[in-house]
């Protein structure tokens, strides 16, 4: 009985010491490797993470810009500024007496000879960015879109409005279809195809970048001055668009001969496309393209992010050097202006 004992428990011996350091051994390294591997793999993550975040950014911002600038010089039924009465001309930035907001002055709003305009490595704006803001940020570019919107609606008092035809237009602001204009059959709705003219809303709007975003403090951000209604009048609002895009560079391709096709690349303000310039304008040039460079960042400084490289979008004299640990990405595109070609 004894023996029997003793065997069964020399059989139950556990594991020797040697043997004990050897599985902790192994153990280690293979806690130590799957720690390792889920830090990696974290890290990974939180790369990716931040570079999809810029890209969105990127991509939301020129999305917004580009799906403007496509439209611009749609004046509803007809594409040719300089057909609308109403419009700015030399020497007289409101001609019909139409009283424009005074924020940005008449000619931001009535300009429609310039479709596209802009300025070029500072804001430019009478309307200055709202408090909460800051200030523009310096060196980047002011981009400005006027056009109407894309499906007719209904005559509103109190909203810069244009009634249009294939051959003609005119803006108004008192809700009444202008007299030299054969109103739509039914005017309880908008305009059908059928119909001789359509009402459309004058949109305008001026992308610029500011320093201090409203949503998440200390980034800069894309923002635009935007016509709109408010209370029955029509008002100038500055709004957010994208936090996170630090500089904004436009260019404009011209046609210059009438041809279709772009002869020269000029900046926002250049005269050559400008029918009230007191100088430089060339009759019949037209802005066809419009080339725009973005520089966006993280909205958070990143651990171990150093930015060495150098940005010169469009025609900065000096190249921008950005560090900070923010992560960074430029972008650019050249966008053909649907309503452009004759």
């Amino acid at each position: 009985m004894n023996d029997s004992h003793f065997n069964s428990a020399r059989y139950q011996a556990g594991l020797s010491l040697t043997e004990l350091m050897v599985a902790l051994a192994i153990g280690s390294f293979l806690m130590i490797g799957a720690i390792q591997i889920y830090n990696q793999s974290r890290e990974a993550f939180v790369i990716n993470e931040s570079i999809a975040r810029v890209q969105e950014t990127a991509q939301f911002a020129m999305d917004t810009i580009e799906a403007d600038l496509r439209m611009a010089s749609n004046w509803g039924r007809n594409s040719r500024g300089l057909a609308v009465e109403g419009r700015s001309l030399i020497g007289d930035a409101d001609p019909t007496s139409l009283d424009p907001p005074a924020d940005c002055g008449a000619r931001w709003v009535l300009d429609l000879g310039k479709p596209i305009d802009g300025n070029n490595n500072a804001f430019g704006l009478a309307c200055l960015p709202t408090a909460d803001a800051g200030t523009a940020q310096t060196n980047s570019d002011v981009v400005t879109v006027r056009r109407a919107s894309v499906a007719p609606v209904l005559p509103t008092n109190g909203r810069f409005q244009i009634q249009s035809t294939r051959i003609q237009g005119e803006v108004f602001k008192n809700g009444l279809v202008p007299n030299s204009f054969e109103p739509p059959a039914d005017p309880a709705f908008p305009a059908q195809p059928t119909d001789p003219s359509a009402t459309h809303n004058l949109l305008v709007n001026s992308y610029y970048v500011a320093q201090e975003s409203e949503l998440i403090p200390g980034v800069p951000t894309l923002r635009r001055k935007t016509l709109t209604m408010n209370a029955g009048a029509s008002v100038v609002e500055d709004q957010e668009v994208a936090p996170g895009v630090e500089n904004i560079q436009l260019q404009l391709g011209i046609d210059v001969d009438q041809d279709n096709t772009v002869d020269r690349y000029v900046n926002p303000g250049d005269p050559i496309y400008d029918p009230n310039a007191a100088a430089g304008y060339v009759p019949g040039a037209r802005v066809m393209t419009a080339r725009i460079w973005m520089i966006v960042r993280s909205v958070t400084p990143e651990y171990g992010v150093q930015d060495s490289h150098t940005y010169k979008p469009g025609d900065l004299a000096t190249a921008l050097t950005l560090d900070g640990g923010y992560r960074r990405m430029q972008v650019s595109k050249t966008i053909l202006l649907r309503n452009a070609r004759t």
